[in-house]
């Protein structure tokens, strides 16, 4: 099997529990994993655009200054450390999971 075709987050956001009364349909919104990639890209949009803010700045470009290199860089800082925590809490989510007697 290859590792690329491995994804076991996809794997648990595309089974559905089928015979329940409260399960949603899946056209009904976006999925999991579709705002889960989308939080990731704005992060990722945010650190790029501090990486460039902070290229500009040393460069010596006009319009640039000092303290919005560093607002735009904290501003990806957060975005990040967000970014972990989401992480950090799926992950004990899943290990909650995995330990619950069936």
């Amino acid at each position: 099997m290859e590792l690329s075709k491995i994804n076991p987050l996809q794997d648990v956001l595309s089974t559905s529990s089928a015979g329940s009364p409260t399960s949603a349909s899946p056209t009904q919104g976006p999925s999991f994993l579709d705002v889960l990639k989308r939080s990731l890209d704005q992060v990722n949009a945010t650190q790029a655009s501090a990486d460039s803010t902070a290229q500009q700045f040393q460069m010596g470009q006009k319009g640039v200054s000092l303290e919005d290199a560093m607002v735009s860089m904290q501003k990806a800082n957060i975005s990040f450390q967000e970014a972990v925590q989401v992480r950090n809490k799926l992950v004990s989510a899943y290990t909650d999971i995995m330990n619950m007697q069936v």
